[in-house]
């Protein structure tokens, strides 16, 4: 019988391991990798003199921490017996807002900040340098956040379905909501505030008004409720047309007098449940979205009439610039400074302006957006996308803080500032950095567990956009698979390197926007049948026998005159232009000579061979790795790389199968002929390729 009960207990104790291992937890599963000497030979009592929500939720985590770490039970202790960790209130002039000091004094570890946030994230942190073995001895660090707002953008429906989402379904259930709180949201909450994210934004920018009815904000109140404790404030999308649609008018004009009142009414209604309410996330006016131009209205008309309403209770208006007029006919890249530049100044001041990080739409490779440096005096957000959209869904291997930091320190030449310079803003209240969200139901959270990385690498880079991406994915390393020096090394070096493999298999040199329609998934280089010009694919690479590209010089659309002179003396010069960039604003013959003196057909195609065999080198490099990570991580690496790929292969023959008709040149030495021929590719069809809303 003994030994039945210990196999028994073996097999539970093995199961729960086990479970734990598989990615739920993110990088805080504490008892993965813990490194219990650091805690040796310390009493581990724990003083809080605060004790509000989020300090109490600060405190929950490290008394869970420490007995995961060390299967000890820390003790809460006075002041005067505090041994080891010592969390404060601090007077310091050198910690801001929401900002920590962590740092060793005797037998102590001491977090000091201004605010319970501040306690909570110094926690957090502490609890990570243990978690990864970082030696405690002489520790100082003083952290402040650089960007005030660091949201998540959810694009989840109310029907838990989730646009461009590639992880399951939304983690929101709002069926259940509000009497059912699952344990999830706790853990989301738990992950979000670890890496200093304090804002989510919960539904659709393809709003639905039912989540501004009395049962719906029931519902969010609800959420709302189980996040305060960890810091985070929740926003919603608010559709344009609401007044309309659940208020019974007969408008929604912005300057109309009863729609102005019924958005008073509504903000009111709103923080009678939610005091915190962080305010709306509002897409207007762009894919068919309703806005303030359906009535000869502009942005600023639409942003300003919803700022009144919220401004009483401190609320903040976020107004999207990804907009594109079908009434439009010029360079799409053009379209939102067109738009936003004339309003510079002319918003509330709590209207901030959200901005994604190119002109076209979150591609692999874009220029920084030619509003970062353009809008003075308004408030100005960045918009990445942690969602892979266009990076190989939730099945690709692609690191997606190195995209984040290129953008960031682009340098715009406007008052000797990069991008990462005009959001700090002097850390303005106003300052944000919103991220569409990866997260869905799938037991792991983001389907590829390397889709974690770019979760934690947000919120790591909306703390502090200067951050360098190479520690994250160390820290993410550490933190979630290994902490072997070696296998950290090649693990790091891979995803430093994913992001660009996979620029180079779906179109480098500056090509983009040439995935196949409405699903974006896969190669479509040759759709051109849509009704809008700038919903095709031949809009953006204008591939013909005289070359392929878009110009967007002087002599093109111009487009470069959105930058600053610095740039458009470098950029309109085809010599002078960074060749990731070349065909964004270029359009060239097919024998054009690049820096390496091939043609620009021989760099394009041996370009995309390279990202398949950069992918195949991921292969064997994983393949080394079996005895450094968890079997069933491991395992779903393994799967997931082979699935990348098959797709890096197919996107590099069906491409070259389609741009040879025009080049009509050999394919040079090194690059392998496609499979098979174009009709095969052109003939593929996905119709339930997922991130796209059912259709029934």
């Amino acid at each position: 019988m003994k030994k039945a009960a210990l196999l028994i207990a073996f097999c539970i104790f093995f199961g729960i391991k086990l479970q734990a291992q598989k990615g739920y937890h993110l990088w805080l599963d504490y008892s993965a990798y813990a490194d219990s000497n650091l805690l040796k030979g310390h009493k581990l009592g724990y003083y809080f003199n605060t004790d509000d929500s989020i300090a109490r939720s600060a405190k929950k985590e490290f008394q869970k921490a420490v007995f995961e770490l060390t299967n000890q039970i820390a003790i809460p202790q006075g002041e005067k017996k505090a041994h080891w960790l010592f969390i404060s209130q601090s007077t310091n002039e050198n910690i801001k807002k929401e900002g920590f000091h962590l740092y060793s004094n005797d037998n102590q570890i001491i977090v000091e900040a201004k605010d319970s946030k501040g306690l909570l994230y110094g926690t957090f942190k502490l609890i990570n340098l243990i978690q990864r073995g970082e030696s405690l001895k002489g520790l100082d660090l003083l952290s402040n956040p650089k960007i005030a707002l660091r949201m998540l953008n959810h694009w989840d429906n109310l029907d838990r379905t989730v646009e461009r989402g590639y992880a399951g379904n939304s983690i929101f259930d709002w069926h259940t909501l509000p009497k059912y709180i699952n344990p999830r949201y706790i853990d989301y909450a738990r992950a979000n505030a670890s890496i200093g994210i304090n804002s989510v934004s919960l539904t659709n920018v393809n709003a639905n008004a039912q989540a501004l009815t009395p049962a719906y904000l029931q519902k969010v109140k609800a959420l709302a409720d189980t996040f305060r404790p960890y810091g985070i404030r929740v926003f919603l999308t608010a559709r344009f047309s609401a007044p309309i649609e659940i208020g019974g008018l007969a408008t929604a004009d912005p300057l109309d007098e009863n729609v102005a009142r019924w958005w008073k009414e509504k903000a009111a209604e709103i923080y009678r449940l939610i005091p915190d309410f962080g305010g709306f996330l509002v897409k207007a006016n762009s894919e068919g979205q309703p806005g303030p131009q359906n009535y000869k209205r502009n942005h600023a008309d639409g942003a300003n009439m919803l700022a009144k309403a919220l401004a009483p209770f401190g609320g903040d208006v976020i107004w999207r610039a990804f907009v594109y007029s079908e009434f439009d006919n010029t360079d799409r890249a053009k379209q939102a400074y067109n738009e936003f530049v004339p309003l510079d100044g002319q918003f509330e001041e709590n209207v901030i302006i959200q901005i994604k990080n190119g002109p076209i739409d979150f591609q692999p490779r874009e220029p920084f957006h030619p509003l970062f440096g353009a809008m003075p005096n308004s408030h100005i957000g960045m918009e990445f996308q942690i969602t892979q959209e266009y990076l190989g869904f939730g099945t690709h291997l692609a690191y997606l803080p190195v995209l984040f930091s290129e953008v960031l320190k682009s340098h715009t030449y406007k008052n000797n500032n990069t991008v990462a310079d005009l959001l700090v803003q002097k850390n303005s209240s106003k300052s944000l950095i919103a991220g569409v969200s990866n997260i869905g139901s799938e037991l792991n959270w983001t389907m590829h567990p390397f889709g974690q990385a770019n979760w934690y690498g947000f919120g790591k880079l909306a703390w502090d956009p200067d951050a360098d991406v190479e520690q994250i994915a160390k820290e993410w390393v550490a933190s979630t698979l290994t902490q072997d020096a070696a296998a950290t090394t090649k693990i790091t070096q891979m995803m430093l390197e994913s992001r660009e493999a996979v620029v180079n298999y779906t179109g480098s040199l500056g090509l983009h926007h040439l995935f196949d329609t409405g699903h974006h998934y896969g190669p479509g280089p040759w759709v051109s049948n849509l009704s809008r010009p700038e919903w095709n694919p031949t809009y953006y690479h204008q591939a013909d026998e005289n070359g392929i590209g878009f110009d967007r010089t002087e002599s093109g659309s111009n487009a470069t005159a959105q930058y600053a002179v610095e740039l458009q003396k470098r950029w309109n010069n085809p010599k002078a232009c960074p060749e990731e960039l070349l065909l964004w604003f270029h359009h060239l013959p097919w024998d054009y000579k690049l820096n390496s003196g091939l043609s620009l057909w021989e760099q394009l195609t041996l370009n995309y061979q390279k990202g398949v065999k950069d992918i195949a080198r991921f292969q064997k490099t994983w393949q080394g790795l079996s005895f450094e990570i968890h079997p069933q991580i491991f395992k779903q690496v393994e799967m997931l790389l082979r699935i990348q790929y098959d797709e890096a292969l197919w996107w590099k023959d069906a491409s070259i199968s389609y741009f040879q008709q025009f080049s009509k040149q050999a394919l040079p030495k090194g690059v392998e002929p496609p499979l098979h021929d174009l009709n095969y590719y052109q003939s593929l069809k996905f119709p339930f390729a997922p991130g796209t809303r059912p259709s029934w």
